[in-house]
């Protein structure tokens, strides 16, 4: 039984996205190891060629963008092990995800946890 869900600007992980972000998130689980990222951190691009990425994971990982990983298939569960490297948190990954700078999206969240918020424009398009 295949279930769609058809919530605007949301990528669903499926298992197409799955096998075209395999060496990707492969490559972020090996950050488990702190040998692994001690080996990314000192060549990023060898540590890149020897897990397989493609140009546009290449490209998101060069650019430190969590949106850009995820459209090359990438599973913000092992994302995240990335993130971690460079000490990027939830709220980075949230800021990135909504279009907003950081403080921006900090200042929404404590806005909403004093009530209801109406969202960016920006990131009512890309939700």
């Amino acid at each position: 039984m295949s279930v769609h869900f058809d919530i605007p600007g949301t990528p669903v992980f499926t298992g197409a996205e799955a096998r075209k972000g395999y060496a990707l998130n492969k490559m972020c689980f090996s950050f488990n190891d702190k040998s692994n990222r001690d080996a990314f951190l000192q060549d990023e691009e060898a540590y890149m060629e020897r897990c397989g990425l493609n140009a546009a994971q290449k490209q998101a990982i060069r650019h430190r963008n969590v949106v850009e990983m995820i459209a090359a298939g990438g599973n913000i569960y092992y994302l995240a092990k990335f993130a971690g490297i460079f000490g990027l948190g939830v709220q980075d990954v949230g800021a990135q995800q909504t279009g907003m700078a950081l403080e921006d999206f900090k200042h929404m969240l404590a806005a909403q946890a004093a009530g209801p918020v109406e969202m960016p424009a920006l990131a009512r398009a890309t939700r």
